[in-house]
C-alpha cells in the first residue's frame, strides 16, 4: 500500500498492508476459522435480557477493570486446568490481537522471536508498534527444533518470546516439554514466553496453564472468538503472574472495554457447555474432513485446531478454482499449501467437492 508523500505517516509503516482476510458475501467462508455454529437461542435469549439491563446506563462508563469478566474468566479457566487464578491474573481486551499489542507496548523494548510459520501478525503488531522482530525457526515438518530454539533465543536476547499451539496456519502443538524448556530459556534473558492458545480448547494437548504456578516468565493468551463462537464480540484475554498484568493496565486505553462487551462475554461463561457443546462436533469434523482429504490423495499436515493445513498441486489455481465454485478458503502464503477451516457438514461436503473438482481440472 503507498501513501501521498505529503502525508507524515511514520516511516516503518511505509509499505505495509493492513489485516484482511477475504469476506464474501454467497460464499462458502472457511477462511478465517470461524466457529460456523451461532450462539443457540437460550444464549440469544440471555443476551437480549443482559443487553437490556446494560442500556440503562450506556450513559456511564464501564467497569475500567472489568473485574466481574476477569474474574469468570479465572473461573473458566480453572475448571479447565485445575490452576487457582483468580482476577489478578487475569486480563480481556478487544480480542486477543489487542491483547498481543499491549504485550509489545508494554514488554517490546529488546525486542521479540516468534517461530515461523505462525500467526501473522505478531510480527505485523510488533511492526507497528516499533518492536524489532526475528523470524524464530521451524523444522520441515512445522516443529520446533529446542535446541536451535535455544540458541537463538540465546542470541537475540528479546524481551518477548511468541510461541503459538496449536499452531496458526500448520494446526500442530508443540510439546509440553519444549514450553517448559523454552520457559527456562525466557527465564535466563529476562524475557517473557508468550503462548498463544487461541485454538487450545480443540486439542486434547496439555497447556501452558500448568506452568503459571511456578513459571512468572509464563504468559497465556486465549480468545473467546473460536471455541465459544464468539468472534463477532471480540473479546480476548490473558493468563499470567499479577505482576504482568498490572503492567499491562498501565498501556491499556481508559476503558478500553465496553460495557456491552463486558455483559455478553459474562453471559457466554455463563452458558459455556453448550456453546463449547460444538467442539466436539468440530473435532469429529476435522477428523473426518482429514478422511475425505486422503481420499482424494491429499496431503494433510496432523492438526489440533478448527483447521487443516493441505498441500497440493499449484495452490493458487486450486484456491481461484474453489473460489469460482463459491468455496472460501485461504492462501498463507506457504509453497505448496492451502487452510481450511472447518465448516458445518454441508460447507464441509461442498469444500470436499469443490476441491475434488479442481483437483481433477489441476491435473
Amino acid at each position: 500500500m503507498s501513501f501521498p508523500t505529503w502525508l507524515p505517516l511514520r516511516e516503518n509503516l511505509q509499505g505495509l498492508s493492513p489485516y484482511g482476510a477475504p469476506q464474501i458475501e454467497n460464499m462458502t467462508q472457511l477462511n478465517t476459522n470461524e466457529n460456523p455454529y451461532p450462539p443457540s437461542p437460550a444464549l440469544i435469549a440471555a443476551i437480549t435480557d443482559r443487553l437490556s439491563q446494560v442500556a440503562l446506563r450506556l450513559n456511564r462508563y464501564p467497569d475500567r477493570d472489568a473485574s466481574e469478566l476477569r474474574t469468570g474468566l479465572a473461573e473458566f479457566l480453572n475448571g479447565l486446568s485445575g490452576s487457582a487464578l483468580n482476577l489478578e491474573n487475569i486480563w480481556a481486551a478487544n480480542g486477543s490481537n489487542e491483547v498481543i499489542q499491549s504485550l509489545f507496548l508494554a514488554f517490546g523494548s529488546k525486542g521479540a522471536i516468534g517461530f515461523t510459520p505462525s500467526y501473522s501478525m505478531h510480527p505485523t503488531i510488533a511492526k507497528v508498534t516499533g518492536t524489532t522482530w526475528t523470524d524464530g525457526l521451524r523444522e520441515e515438518d512445522f516443529s520446533i527444533d529446542i535446541e536451535k530454539a535455544q540458541i537463538q533465543i540465546k542470541n537475540v536476547r528479546p524481551s518477548l518470546i511468541f510461541v503459538t499451539t496449536p499452531n496458526n496456519p500448520t494446526g500442530t502443538s508443540a510439546r509440553f516439554q519444549d514450553l517448559v524448556d523454552l520457559a527456562q530459556a525466557a527465564a535466563l534473558v529476562g524475557a517473557l514466553l508468550v503462548v498463544d492458545e487461541a485454538y487450545a480448547e480443540f486439542s486434547q494437548d496439555p497447556s501452558a496453564l500448568k506452568l503459571l504456578n511456578h513459571q512468572p516468565h509464563v504468559v497465556v493468551v486465549r480468545t473467546m472468538s473460536k471455541a465459544f463462537a464468539f468472534a463477532g464480540a471480540r473479546v480476548g484475554y490473558l493468563a499470567a503472574h499479577p505482576e504482568v498484568v498490572k503492567a499491562m493496565l498501565i498501556v491499556r486505553l481508559p476503558y478500553h472495554l465496553s460495557a456491552v462487551t463486558q455483559a455478553i462475554a459474562l453471559v457466554a461463561l455463563e452458558h459455556r457447555e453448550e456453546s463449547l457443546a460444538t467442539v466436539a462436533i468440530l473435532i469429529k469434523s476435522r477428523e473426518a474432513m482429514v478422511a475425505s482429504l486422503k481420499v482424494l490423495g491429499v496431503e494433510v499436515v496432523p492438526s489440533s485446531a478448527n483447521f487443516l493445513l493441505f498441500k497440493v498441486p499449484s495452490p493458487k489455481i486450486i484456491w481461484q478454482s474453489l473460489l469460482d465454485q463459491g468455496v472460501l478458503i485461504r492462501d498463507v502464503g506457504l509453497s505448496d499449501y492451502l487452510r481450511v477451516s472447518i465448516g458445518n457438514e454441508a460447507e464441509n461436503e461442498r469444500f470436499i467437492a469443490a476441491l475434488k473438482q479442481s483437483l481433477g481440472g489441476a491435473k
